[in-house]
């Protein structure tokens, strides 16, 4: 089975510094992959490659088969890329369900017609999403109006709107309260098993929550990928957190 992302020897150089060295990475259909490493390892780097925000100086970047190498960001969404962002990206001023319908009209071509009330079978749709992010009934609530987490779980909505096959999410935990980062996991554990989802985060509980394999990265370089559980239990993995202290020691809860 062709995998749906497939990292071939990417690196990428700023001057004589590689930020991302010679990486290669395998993430198949349905997937639920995390990509983890201390400030400075490439993480954010290595998202942009794959979603085309950053060129690579060299190696190949695959995306369901097709070599994406050198295409630009919005036409890998085309083929079925979508992603969010560190800092919120929805329309404050504009209700839940208008800012899932401009994704929507987005993906049908009805873009022009922006936030149209009546676009056939666009509401219904964009409802069918908020509800599948655990914002069922605030179609009609101002952006603006929803908490941080929300604005997250609304994020989640605009992305899936495009009907993706790989799903990068970065950071998606960044600054939520406990409660929030529950409400998130369980967003996502519930979403269609077909679609591949990367998740770039800090919140290592979060991630081994969510992910069924993680890579992490050190210097550039994946240092480890393999199953959630052998990384988390990984002395070379602590070491490279902590400087060899113990690997209970990065998560709030062990078990």
């Amino acid at each position: 089975m062709t995998p749906v992302l497939d990292l071939d020897s990417v690196s990428r150089a700023f001057g004589g510094l590689k930020a991302v060295d010679n990486v290669d990475l395998l993430v198949e259909a349905g997937a639920r992959h995390g990509l983890i490493g201390p400030n400075g390892a490439g993480k954010s780097t290595l998202f942009k490659l794959i979603v085309g925000a950053e060129q690579v100086s060299s190696g190949h970047v695959r995306f369901d088969g097709h070599d994406v190498t050198g295409l630009a960001e919005h036409k890998r969404v085309r083929l079925g890329l979508a992603q969010t962002f560190q800092h919120s990206s929805v329309f404050g001023t504009q209700s839940c369900a208008d800012n899932v319908r401009l994704a929507l009209q987005r993906r049908t071509g009805e873009a022009r017609r922006l936030f149209r009330r009546r676009s056939v079978g666009l509401g219904s749709e964009a409802e069918t999403l908020l509800g599948r992010v655990g914002l069922k009934g605030a179609d009609r609530r101002s952006a603006a109006a929803l908490s941080h987490g929300e604005r997250r779980q609304l994020e989640v909505a605009i992305a899936l709107a495009a009907r993706p096959r790989l799903l990068l999410l970065d950071e998606p935990a960044a600054g939520m309260s406990p409660a929030e980062t529950e409400r998130l996991a369980t967003v996502l554990e519930a979403l269609d098993p077909e679609i591949a989802v990367v998740i770039v985060e800090h919140d290592l509980d979060f991630i081994f929550r969510v992910a069924r394999e993680v890579s992490v990265l050190h210097l550039g370089s994946v240092l480890m990928t393999g199953p959630a559980a052998e990384v988390r239990t990984s002395d070379e993995v602590a070491r490279v957190y902590m400087g060899g202290a113990s690997v209970d020691d990065l998560f709030v809860e062990t078990g």
